[in-house]
């Protein structure tokens, strides 16, 4: 019997080829879908704008070598920054993540989609300072010259390649769960980044599909970041490292460079088993634009999604226990299974990226404070000894119908409970809440508070009459769509 492996070459793997048809081809999404996107445009603005005041991530914008600069560049909103469309996306795919106040997407793997803006706008941006300024991209890059012949992008193609990209991380996430294999879900970001990114340069067929073959053939980061002990900062930065590498891959597809067809299926060397632990990557339901349409607003707390009803719970508390703190014996926290894997942590907190992944460490500021925001994170507030002292109270059980709700593909819930009990026998209500405010189920309540949180964004950061006019760039759908990039991506520059 012959050992030779056949070396014929393989036609791409089919979910390859899906993908990059979607990427090319899908151009009408819903109504709703533009309409959220809309919003979810407002909203990952914000989540940046607010990512600003923090020097823990502003240290880690700008060039990659510090003093460098380029002309036409992609800029980075907020700042003065104008870059290569690869650090661009870096930029704005860490202003988006830093808080851990943008979208999620919740499923066997969960995320956050508007991670992938990153890599739109800077590409979007920086194809359309190309042709603004009139030069002709068939001579700057003979790889681009399918995009001399376009019009200059609005912030329709923006939306639409929100669309695509929330749609391709979303759907994947549903029943292939990277995490339990110990990979980070940013795998995901690259992946539908590339995919949307190499399409908007111009990309054929077959060069989407080679990018994407190289976006899988990049492994995956490891979870090692997210999790006690070694909780730490990377994961704000981990979606901007993302997006730059997928505007990379897709930069070099465009020269032509060959793919890998079977890269996911390929026996012993392909990302199936060796990284899936030889499951198959799949698609759960094909792809449309399903995801944004559900997608989840964190709108008012900066809090890992899964705490998000707990800390509603904890605030609806607070009148009732913030001069009985001292009374209290216990705190009973319900909740779901995958807020039990994920953010339940007890022992020392070291750092923002810790605490704001310690289910006990939200709701604690939520019952003491009556809010929770960004700054409750940071190390001058957590040496609040009241903190420490209500965690060192909390127990966290599991109600199993929360964690059978939290699966259904249509309920989508994420429930938490939280009751106070106090020394002299007394105990609060229970207080129960199934989906946060940036529920799709609360999207009418949810929308006018996402303008809000935006509107104070702008105004602390760009003053009063630059916020107003910002945010009245949202007002209406058409003339948002019809908008120039180059002219929306200016309003947002500090550079004069």
């Amino acid at each position: 019997m012959s050992s030779h492996i056949s070396n014929v070459r393989p036609a791409p793997d089919p979910l390859l080829a899906d993908l990059a048809d979607y990427a090319l081809n899908f151009s009408a999404p819903s109504d709703e879908a533009l309409d959220t996107a809309r919003w979810c445009l407002l909203d990952t603005l914000a989540c940046g704008i607010l990512a600003l005041k923090f020097p823990a991530c502003t240290k880690l914008l700008g060039p990659v070598v510090p003093g460098t600069s380029i002309v036409n560049g992609a800029r980075v909103p907020g700042t003065a920054y104008e870059l290569d469309p690869v650090q661009a996306a870096f930029n704005i795919g860490t202003i988006v993540r830093w808080l851990d106040f943008n979208d999620t997407w919740l499923a066997a793997e969960w995320g956050h989609p508007s991670d992938n803006l990153g890599a739109i706008l800077a590409t979007a941006d920086w194809i359309s300072r190309m042709k603004v300024a009139g030069s002709q991209l068939s001579a700057f890059s003979a790889q681009l010259s399918a995009l001399a012949s376009r019009p200059a992008p609005t912030l329709r193609d923006v939306l639409v390649a929100m669309i695509k990209a929330h749609e391709i991380q979303g759907i994947l996430a549903l029943e292939n769960s990277f995490n339990r294999v110990g990979l980070d879900h940013v795998l995901l970001v690259r992946v539908a980044s590339t995919a949307v990114t190499t399409a908007m340069f111009g990309g054929t067929r077959e060069q989407i599909i080679n990018a994407l073959s190289h976006a899988w053939l990049d492994g995956s980061a490891l979870r090692t970041y997210r999790h006690a002990p070694n909780t730490g900062s990377r994961k704000s930065w981990a979606a901007g490292d993302a997006t730059s590498r997928a505007v990379r891959l897709a930069l070099i597809a465009m020269t032509g460079e060959m793919g890998y067809p079977s890269v996911l299926t390929a026996k012993t060397w392909g990302f199936q088993d060796v990284s899936f632990k030889g499951n198959s990557v799949k698609l759960a339901r094909s792809l449309s634009s399903y995801v944004m349409e559900n997608v989840l607003f964190k709108i008012s707390f900066p809090a890992e999604f899964h705490a998000q009803t707990a800390v509603e719970c904890a605030v609806q508390l607070h009148p009732q226990i913030r001069d009985r703190l001292d009374a209290i014996t216990r705190v009973e926290l319900t909740t779901h299974e995958s807020a039990i894997r994920i953010i339940d942590k007890s022992g020392p907190l070291h750092n923002p990226a810790d605490r704001d992944h310690c289910l006990q460490y939200m709701t604690a500021i939520g019952l003491i404070f009556g809010n929770l925001t960004a700054v409750d994170y940071e190390d001058k507030v957590a040496a609040d000894p009241r903190i420490d002292a209500l965690r060192a109270k909390m127990t966290v059980v599991e109600d199993k119908q929360f964690s059978r709700d939290y699966l259904d593909a249509d309920k989508r819930s994420i429930a938490n409970a939280v009751q106070v009990f106090f020394k002299d026998g007394t105990k609060t209500e229970k207080f129960e809440v199934h989906f946060p405010i940036g529920h799709r189920r609360r999207r009418k309540d949810g929308i006018p508070l996402l303008q809000q949180k935006a509107a104070t964004a702008f105004a602390a950061h760009y003053g009063k009459s630059k916020s107003e006019k910002l945010t009245s760039i949202f007002t209406e759908q058409a003339k948002l769509e019809a908008m120039p990039v180059a002219n929306f991506c200016a309003a947002l520059s500090l550079k004069s």
